[in-house]
């Protein structure tokens, strides 16, 4: 199932769930590589002094880096407890406002911006406006860059097949049989779609980058709990759930399992 395409009558509650345990969020998500911030310097111009407003900053994963190279960046948060542990990890950079408020309705400062920047986060924002919100905010010629990441085969690709019975077994939206694309078969042209129905923007810029975490079982569970789909299902299935999957990394797989993400940075500037 994607990552980056929340089934629409459950995105609004789905993206709520991420700022239950913000505390767990920020320790057990990963960030981003590091060549991703380059790219992202050489195609949107997030250099130093450049002005960002960055859209679901959550714990402030992709905002580090960003005010680390420079930026003034204005981020705004749905989650107070999100936007808190964010105030917190940022608390050196004085460049950086943590702003509370969801996207759609949030009043943007006078001042355009250069760059809007959202990290695993752009998804969760209301189709019907996410595009005009963000070319609003934007100077003309303002960058847009969106990243999705996705988990794709790779790793410990043999856990991950035999994985699929816990999920069947605890999880009954699960699809039969699922298993998980190579990166080089993951479509993500939907989203170059939208950007060209919208009439706000120019072509879409896309790079790249495949990387691995490998993970003890304690430190998989934690990653799965802040997960929406996890938190979403009920406390008798997750529990269920999470067990199967521990039982299954300690007695099969010696404790420890690698993970391959697909990181993509999509960049198009206003017309």
């Amino acid at each position: 199932m994607r990552d980056d395409t929340p089934d629409e009558t459950r995105r609004a509650r789905l993206s709520r769930t991420f700022n239950e345990d913000a505390e767990l969020y920020d320790r057990a998500r990963p960030g981003y590589p590091p060549q991703l911030f380059d790219d992202l310097g050489t195609l949107a111009g997030t250099g130093p002094g450049c002005r960002v407003l960055e859209v679901g900053a959550g714990t402030g994963k992709a905002t580090m880096p960003l005010a680390e190279r420079g930026c003034r960046i204005t981020a705004v948060e749905l989650g107070a407890d999100m936007a808190a542990v964010a105030r917190r990890n940022l608390a050196g950079h004085d460049a950086v406002e943590v702003v509370t408020a969801d996207f759609e309705s949030w009043s943007p400062p006078d001042e355009p911006f250069d760059a809007v920047v959202s990290a695993t986060a752009f998804h969760w924002i209301d189709p019907a406006v996410r595009m005009d919100r963000a070319a609003d905010a934007l100077r003309p010629g303002g960058a847009l860059a969106v990243v999705g990441t996705q988990h794709v085969a790779g790793g410990s690709e043999e856990f991950f097949a035999d994985a699929q019975h816990c999920y069947e077994r605890f999880d009954p939206a699960t699809p039969p049989g699922l298993r998980l694309p190579a990166a080089e078969d993951l479509d993500t042209s939907y989203y170059a779609d939208e950007v060209a129905r919208s009439g706000r923007f120019g072509p879409v810029t896309v790079r790249r980058y495949q990387w691995d975490l490998t993970y003890t079982a304690a430190e998989y569970l934690d990653v799965l709990r802040t997960y929406s789909g996890h938190r979403a299902l009920s406390p008798e299935a997750r529990a269920g759930l999470l067990r199967c999957i521990a039982r299954l990394i300690e007695g099969r797989y010696g404790g420890r399992i690698t993970k391959r993400y697909l990181t993509e940075l999509r960049v198009s500037r206003t017309v």
